[in-house]
């Protein structure tokens, strides 16, 4: 079993609002984030750090089927549409949501993604129709540094008592 060492990130006070005050206070959000080498083998080991990490969270069994399957999909994007050497993957859980953002390092040529029409008849090109289909929202934005992106997704989260 991997050990995962985990953050927690302090919400600045320009994007508390979006995040939610406790007690008067900026929250701490639990955090986890690693990076892999950009191959498919990297997929599974992805997935398994991820179950891995909701099993500590204690999320319900529907989250991390969702999460898991977001992650692969999302990860699986940005290797086989990139020239990364790695690829990155970070969560963090913010109140009754989980945001999964996965960084690659572009490459030539290299959009934002989106869906293509007619692509979820095809075996290829289901995964953003399935990551739409499984976030309340998603998106991408360009990686800091000016090299690559982050394509996000916010999930509902639950959990259950310990």
């Amino acid at each position: 079993m991997t050990n995962i060492a985990h953050s927690y990130v302090v919400a600045s006070s320009n994007n508390a609002p979006s995040l939610g005050r406790c007690g008067g206070s900026v929250a701490q959000y639990p955090q986890d984030a690693f990076h892999l080498p950009a191959r498919r083998t990297s997929v599974p080991e992805a997935r398994r750090r991820v179950s891995a990490l909701l099993r500590e969270w204690s999320a319900d069994q529907p989250v991390r089927d969702d999460v898991e399957l977001v992650v692969s999909e999302l990860f699986t994007n940005a290797v086989r549409h990139t020239d990364s050497e790695k690829v990155g993957c970070e969560l963090t859980l913010v109140g009754a949501h989980i945001r999964i953002e996965i960084t690659d390092q572009g490459g030539p040529g290299v959009s934002a993604p989106h869906l293509q029409p007619g692509s979820v008849d095809k075996e290829c090109g289901r995964g953003l129709f399935l990551v739409g289909a499984l976030s309340e929202s998603w998106g991408s934005r360009p990686a800091g540094g000016g090299r690559g992106r982050v394509v996000w997704a916010d999930l509902p989260y639950s959990s259950h008592a310990h």
